[in-house]
């Protein structure tokens, strides 16, 4: 996977006693795993993200409520994707600039290809930009 994309979730169970979504790496996650970290109570006006990453991939997962993600790559394509189910997660290529927000009760899932490091971060758009030159 090189660009920004759905990823759907097998649902197992019913509505009578609830479901349980799997991810497993190198199946439903195309990478493998090395961390996994979480956002809530994050404020509806406020804007996360802003940064892309020079090695690592990731799969976001609204795990409640929903979360807007919009991402560019460093050809210029603008994608935005609305998360709202927790059997859905977007995947997030490497050198793919994204911002999300989120409603009131969003809980999100990120689950990454690496360990944090923040040599590996652009959080300057304008840096990002010039990566295409």
């Amino acid at each position: 996977m090189t660009t920004p994309e759905i990823i759907t979730f097998k649902r197992n169970g019913d509505s009578s006693l609830g479901y349980i979504s799997i991810a497993e790496e190198n199946s439903q996650i195309p990478f493998e795993i090395k961390r996994i970290f979480w956002t809530y109570y994050t404020p509806e006006d406020v804007i996360r993200g802003k940064h892309a990453h020079y090695e690592t991939e990731m799969v976001l997962i609204a795990a409640a409520g929903s979360i807007t993600v919009k991402t560019e790559l460093i050809d210029g394509s603008i994608q935005e994707f609305i998360l709202d189910k927790p059997d859905k997660g977007l995947f997030i290529p490497k050198m793919c600039w994204h911002t999300m927000q989120y409603s009131h009760n969003a809980v999100q899932i990120v689950i990454a290809s690496s360990l944090y490091d923040e040599n590996d971060y652009i959080r300057s758009y304008d840096n990002f930009k010039a990566e295409q030159i």
